[in-house]
């Protein structure tokens, strides 16, 4: 065999890992992410009103989750370069230092969700509305211990290279939420229980039941499973070490920052299109929503290599983990190519699907041109920061990723939506071509950088 040979095959061998470990990671997500939207389908069905508290709902603890998320996914090339390094000892120390910091950070996201009233003021929302968000919030926040134990749990099983486990009781909770729903907005009777309709304010009861079960269920199985119960999650309990939960900080907060600043500035971005409109908020929101779909496969991909990284470096596979890290760009690549031509030549369909509304579909049609533009650089930005937390270098990243966004995507995008110092100003076009520029930013700066890194 010719040596040229070797590392092309070493590099299908690879991409045949990171298939089996992304794609259960991609369903997870997928899981993840429906919780939100059968909230905010089901809340409909109750009222107009209602809808639009879980939706506003959904978009304050949306962010704040993920921030959180971020954190903890340092948990996942901690272990798995621990596994990689076959020091299984350090497994189990790692792992309580994760459930600590899912512990305080509960507390301080049920905190944050219980006092938003403020904010709902400043956005002069009406009194009814402003009541069912806070209720479905207050409800909600009583399942936030449960999603952050989920996802500091999800560390040790991914780490350990079993994606599937959280992917089934992902779509646990997922498909519990649907009947949870159900009984909690139109109210239920059983016996001598009488539970009356809820609303919107229901949906946060059942999302929190829903997590609850999945977390327990969870925790059983690495309690009986054969693989799991030789590390003695609950028997080896292990006390806060700080030195533990520093160094995962030191990873996991730039995550979560990063993950904060991409989500919160979209978020941003609804905001600003507010003076143009209903039909251009309604047009922005039906395409971040389809793109976003498309980006679970290169996020979950993303993931993967995370996993994978790490767990090279672990184990002291450094030209494994370059070529790796060079070879991805192609997988990026590809994965763009097909996203791209999908929404560019099926925005007509995808827009009708989402609204009879012709003027917002003319909106959502000519957004849905510069999301197809855009994939290459966001995929590829996705990618490569993956393979940077995968080295566990996390800070410059989440720099890169600041100033990209706000520092050029959104004044960039302010002066072209409204102004006309640099073009006629543009509508809500204008931040969606901003969007290009920042994405391709962040993708060039963050290649450049993850192409240049040597781990120490």
């Amino acid at each position: 065999m010719h040596s040229s040979s070797v590392p092309i095959r070493q590099t299908l061998e690879e991409w045949k890992v990171l298939a089996q470990l992304g794609l259960p990671i991609m369903v997870a997500q997928l899981a993840q992410m429906a919780n939100g939207v059968v909230d905010t389908m089901m809340a409909g069905h109750a009222s107009a009103r209602d809808l639009a508290a879980v939706g506003i709902g959904t978009g304050i603890w949306g962010p704040v989750l993920l921030f959180f998320i971020g954190t903890l996914s340092a948990l996942q090339p901690l272990i798995s370069g621990h596994r990689g390094a076959e020091n299984y000892s350090r497994i189990m120390p790692v792992t309580w230092q994760g459930l600590y910091i899912a512990v305080v950070g509960a507390i301080v996201m049920a905190a944050i969700l219980t006092n938003v009233r403020p904010i709902f003021e400043l956005l002069l929302l009406d009194k009814q509305t402003a009541d069912i968000a806070q209720g479905y919030l207050d409800a909600l926040a009583w399942g936030i211990p449960a999603v952050l134990l989920l996802n500091s749990l999800r560390g040790l099983t991914d780490g350990m290279g079993h994606t599937r486990i959280v992917m089934v009781f992902s779509l646990v909770s997922t498909v519990l939420n649907v009947p949870f729903n159900y009984l909690f907005i139109f109210g239920f009777s059983f016996g001598e229980w009488h539970v009356a309709a809820m609303g919107g304010v229901g949906c946060g009861w059942a999302t929190a039941a829903a997590n609850w079960i999945a977390v327990i269920g969870l925790l059983i199985y690495l309690n009986v499973s054969r693989e799991y119960k030789a590390f003695h999650l609950i028997g080896d309990w292990v006390k806060p070490h700080w030195e533990d939960i520093k160094n995962i900080l030191h990873i996991g907060l730039p995550i979560g920052f990063a993950m904060f600043i991409e989500v919160s500035m979209f978020c941003m971005i609804a905001l600003f299109l507010s003076p143009l409109g209903p039909n251009a908020i309604a047009g922005h929101q039906i395409v971040l929503n389809a793109i976003a779909l498309f980006f679970m496969v290169p996020l979950s991909l993303g993931m993967a290599i995370t996993l994978r990284i790490s767990f090279l470096i672990g184990a002291e596979e450094h030209f494994k983990a370059r070529l790796l890290a060079r070879s991805v760009i192609f997988l990026a690549a590809g994965i763009a190519c097909v996203n791209a031509p999908i929404l560019f030549f099926g925005r007509e369909w995808i827009a009708a699907l989402y609204t009879s509304d012709n003027e917002v579909q003319k909106v959502a049609i000519q957004l849905f041109i510069l999301g197809a533009i855009f994939q290459i650089a966001d995929v590829t930005q996705v990618t490569m920061i993956n393979v940077l937390r995968g080295y566990k270098d996390t800070k410059i990243p989440m720099f890169i990723m600041l100033f990209s966004f706000w520092c050029i995507c959104l004044p960039l995008g302010y002066v072209l939506t409204f102004k006309d110092w640099l073009h006629p100003p543009m509508g809500a076009s204008g931040f969606w071509t901003a969007l290009i520029v920042g994405l391709s930013c962040a993708a060039v700066l963050l290649t450049v950088r993850a192409l240049r890194f040597k781990p120490h």
